[in-house]
């Protein structure tokens, strides 16, 4: 039985990695949707908010399990038993950074692989960065993420509207 991570934020799951993960899926036994919760960049969700999007998006999926993680992908991936990591590959760009990470992974462990998915072509503009970005400006993402997604960041958004930020006196 072939196990492999498919790792990242999902800060939110939008129809990118539902796509990859789902073709993931019809390649392998079993695949484990692993939500990093501390990553260098500013987050939307919380990491308990993303575990649950993604369990909640994936829940019919009988091969898929979402689990939440901390550490280093590649010794979370030996961890839990997985063979590969997948990723997937939007636009050129992506590709260098996929190639660098999947050498440091192979350098900490040569047994796990990396294997890159080249996203379906009405995927290629996604990102979770597009995506909060149309959706905080009150752009509609219904074409973007699954239902339940685009509920949770119409409410995210609607809630930091009615609870602005107090403005600070840099004089006091």
């Amino acid at each position: 039985m072939t196990k492999v991570l498919f790792p990242g934020t999902f800060d939110p799951i939008h129809f990118g990695h539902v796509d990859i993960v789902m073709r993931a899926a019809s390649l392998f036994d079993e695949v484990v949707v692993a939500v990093y919760d501390k990553p260098l960049k500013n987050l939307l969700l919380s990491p308990e908010q993303r575990i649950s999007l993604v369990r909640d998006v994936l829940k019919d999926q009988s091969r898929i399990t979402v689990l939440g993680y901390s550490g280093l992908t590649v010794n979370f991936a030996r961890g839990i038993g997985a063979k590969a990591i997948v990723r997937g590959l939007r636009v050129f760009s992506d590709f260098e950074y996929e190639f660098r990470m999947a050498l440091a992974n192979n350098r900490l462990d040569a047994e796990i692989d990396t294997i890159a998915l080249i996203t379906s072509e009405e995927n290629t503009f996604l990102s979770s960065s597009t995506v909060k970005e149309i959706a905080s400006l009150g752009g509609d993402v219904s074409t973007m993420v699954p239902p339940i997604v685009n509920q949770a960041l119409i409410q995210c958004y609607q809630n930091q509207a009615h609870d602005p930020k107090p403005e600070t006196n840099p004089a006091e």
